[in-house]
């Protein structure tokens, strides 16, 4: 398929098609948080945060946790814990490089997201890392973001994707488990039956924390 022809390159080019938003979604952005992002975040158990390095290669990376999981510290300052992972530490390097950070926070059910943006900062505090204990298990890390704006997204996107309806839900059988996944594409010395095993004891609590 050819499309060279159809680029849009300019902003001009770009509003001669999609009309200019409604009032309302101009002014909808804060700077701080006011009472409906705090409960919002509060209710939160999933938040995404993108991130870019200092040669432009952008991160998403999922945070999940028990809802509330993400400290409001004050009305412009958040606070996310950092759990045992990959280790790979791809937003982490990233904010080293360039603190820009953006965040979607998630609530089940809902259609709407809450996306804040803002700089960030890794921290290793000890009174901030206890109050994120889980399991008897502290963070060694936590990323302290200082919000910049905030806004509520609407929830079309959710709605036509019917993401909590599982009367809807694709069917996935014919889709490969993480495991085989990983044993198709890497080298590692784990078989797949090994990896699965190892993958299976997270939902009982293991190496989550």
């Amino acid at each position: 398929m050819s499309y060279a022809r159809h680029v849009i390159t300019t902003t001009e080019e770009l509003r001669e098609i999609v009309p200019p938003p409604r009032p309302a979604q101009e002014t909808k952005v804060l700077s701080s948080l006011d009472v409906h992002c705090r409960r919002w975040i509060e209710r939160s158990p999933f938040v995404v945060i993108s991130s870019v390095d200092s040669s432009g290669r952008m991160d998403l990376s999922p945070k999940g946790d028990p809802a509330g999981f993400v400290r409001i510290l004050d009305d412009r300052t958040l606070a996310i814990p950092d759990r045992p992972g990959n280790r790979r530490l791809d937003t982490l390097h990233n904010v080293l490089d360039s603190p820009e950070v953006g965040l979607m926070f998630v609530v089940p059910g809902r259609g709407e997201v809450l996306r804040a943006s803002g700089s960030a900062q890794i921290v290793t505090d000890p009174e901030l890392l206890a109050t994120m204990e889980v399991n008897s298990n502290t963070p060694i890390l936590a990323l302290v973001v200082h919000l910049k704006e905030v806004m509520f997204h609407c929830g079309k996107s959710v709605i036509r994707s019917k993401l909590w309806s599982s009367e809807q839900w694709p069917d996935i059988s014919g889709l490969a488990s993480y495991a085989e996944c990983l044993g198709d594409q890497t080298k590692s010395d784990e078989s797949v039956a090994e990896m699965e095993s190892r993958f299976a004891s997270w939902h009982d609590g293991n190496e989550l924390y």
